[in-house]
C-alpha cells in the first residue's frame, strides 16, 4: 500500500513504508512530551501500532491538585503524516526543532495549542534491548530533547498562557501574582520539559499467547532529563532485582544557540558523556515514589532533587487498565478520566509509575526536571522485596 511518504528516498526494506521491516505485533512508534513549571505538569502521547492497525493518543494536566486526562483510540491511519486522533494532534512543524500540541476537548475540561521549541539537539540514548530466552521483551530506540513551551491551554475552564517566564492566567503578565506570577525560580527557565520520540518494540495491548515467561516480573527503570539554564542534563538507569545496571547512560547537553543545528555530527561536539553517575533514591516509606534523589556525576559533583509534585502515567495511558497503549476500542473512541491527586498516592499497579517534578540543584545551578520512577518487583537496593510492596522505613538519622 503506497502513501505519500514514499514518494521520499526513506525506504528502509522493499516494503512500502506504510509497513514495518518486522512483523511482531507490539512494534510502535511514539511520540511523547512533557512541560512543567512550579505550578503544573502536562504531558501527551501519541503511538502508532501498525501491525496491530491501531492509533492512540493522550493528554493529561496536573494543576491545583487535581490530574485530568483526555483519551483517544481509533484506527490507524495508512498516511504517517495524519499524527492525530479524536481531538488530540502533534504536528511536527520543523523536524527536531519545533512541534505543535494541539488538544480540543472542552467538554472534558482541557484545551491546548502549545508549540515546543527544541532547547537542545536531539540526544540518542543507547538502544535497549532485552530478551526473555527467545522471546524480545524490549528493543528500543528513544531520542531525548530538552524544550521550552509557549502558547494556550485550558484546564477546567482557566485559561493559562505559557511562555519564556512561565505561565499566567492568560491576559495577565508576569508579576500579576497568585499562580500566574510567571516566576519559576530564579526566572530563567521558564515553562520548559522534554520531548522523546521512541520506536522498536515494547509489551503494550493484548498479550501475545505462547509458552509462559521465565522471567520473573521485575521493572527498575529512572529517567532523568533536567532544564538548567546554560545547560542540561539527561540521565537514564534500567536495573535489574540486584541493582545491576542493563542499560543506562548520562550526559550533559548544551543549549542551543541560534543557527545551532539539531542533528548531525556536529551535535557531538559539545556533549560531555557520563560514566558511573550513582543515584540515590529516597524512597518514601510505604510506598514506591520518591521523597527526594541525589545524582552523583563524580568526584565532587553532584545533583539535588527536591520534589515538587506528581504526575500520574496512567493518566497518558502507561499502566493504565482500561487506556493501555496499543488497545483497541473501535473506530474512533474517546474517553476522560478526573482524579484528586491525593487519590492516587497508593501502591495500585496504575499508579506506580510516575513522574516527579524536580527542583534541581547542581553547585551553584537551579533548574526544573522530571525524575520518571517505575519500579515493579524486587530491587534489593532500595529494599523492595515483593512484586508491589511498599518502602521500608528508612532509620532514625
Amino acid at each position: 500500500m503506497l502513501t505519500p511518504f514514499d514518494d521520499y528516498p526513506v525506504h528502509q526494506t522493499a516494503q512500502p513504508v506504510a509497513h514495518v521491516g518486522g512483523g511482531h505485533p507490539d512494534h510502535y512508534d511514539r511520540f511523547w512530551f512533557n512541560g512543567y513549571d512550579e505550578h503544573m505538569f502536562f504531558a501527551v502521547a501519541l503511538g502508532l501500532y501498525p501491525n496491530r492497525g491501531i492509533i492512540d493518543a493522550a493528554f493529561s494536566v496536573v494543576r491545583d491538585g487535581v490530574q485530568r486526562s483526555v483519551f483517544a483510540s481509533g484506527r490507524v491511519p495508512l498516511d504517517r503524516t495524519r499524527t492525530s486522533v479524536g481531538p488530540i494532534a502533534v504536528d511536527v512543524v520543523e523536524p527536531m526543532r519545533v512541534s505543535r500540541i494541539r488538544v480540543d476537548a472542552p467538554e472534558h475540561g482541557l484545551v491546548a495549542d502549545l508549540t515546543a521549541t527544541a532547547r537542545t539537539a536531539a540526544y540518542e540514548e543507547p538502544r535497549a534491548t532485552r530478551n526473555d530466552g527467545t522471546y524480545p521483551l524490549m528493543d528500543v530506540t528513544r531520542a531525548t530533547q530538552m524544550v521550552s513551551w509557549s502558547g494556550q491551554l485550558t484546564v477546567g475552564g482557566q485559561s493559562i498562557q505559557l511562555n519564556a517566564t512561565g505561565t499566567g492566567a492568560a491576559g495577565a503578565g508576569a508579576g500579576a501574582g497568585g499562580d500566574g506570577d510567571g516566576v519559576v525560580g530564579d526566572g530563567a527557565v521558564g515553562v520548559v520539559g522534554t520531548k522523546d520520540r521512541s520506536w522498536g518494540i515494547r509489551g503494550l495491548g493484548d498479550p501475545i499467547p505462547g509458552a509462559p515467561r521465565r522471567m520473573k516480573p521485575q521493572t527498575f527503570f529512572l529517567w532523568a532529563p533536567l532544564n538548567f539554564p546554560d545547560q542540561c542534563l539527561h540521565y537514564t538507569v534500567m536495573e535489574d532485582e540486584s541493582g545491576r545496571p542493563w542499560t543506562e547512560t548520562a550526559a550533559v547537553l548544551p543549549v542551543l544557540g541560534d543557527g545551532s543545528p539539531v542533528f548531525g555530527p556536529e551535535t557531538d561536539l559539545g556533549i560531555r558523556r557520563l560514566r558511573g553517575v550513582r543515584h540515590d533514591v529516597r524512597w518514601a516509606a510505604g510506598l514506591r515514589r520518591s521523597e527526594g534523589a541525589t545524582l552523583v556525576l563524580g568526584p565532587g559533583e553532584a545533583v539535588e532533587l527536591e520534589p515538587l509534585r506528581t504526575f500520574r502515567m496512567k493518566g497518558v495511558g502507561y499502566l493504565h487498565p482500561v487506556w493501555g497503549h496499543g488497545r483497541w476500542h473501535g473506530e474512533l473512541v474517546v474517553g476522560a478520566e478526573t482524579h484528586k491527586e491525593s487519590e492516587l498516592d497508593t501502591l495500585a499497579p496504575d499508579c506506580i509509575h510516575v513522574q516527579q517534578v524536580m527542583r534541581a540543584r547542581w553547585g551553584d545551578r537551579t533548574g526544573l526536571g522530571v525524575l520518571e520512577q517505575l519500579v515493579i518487583g524486587p530491587h534489593a537496593p532500595s529494599g523492595f522485596r515483593k512484586l508491589f510492596d511498599g518502602a521500608p522505613a528508612r532509620p532514625e538519622a
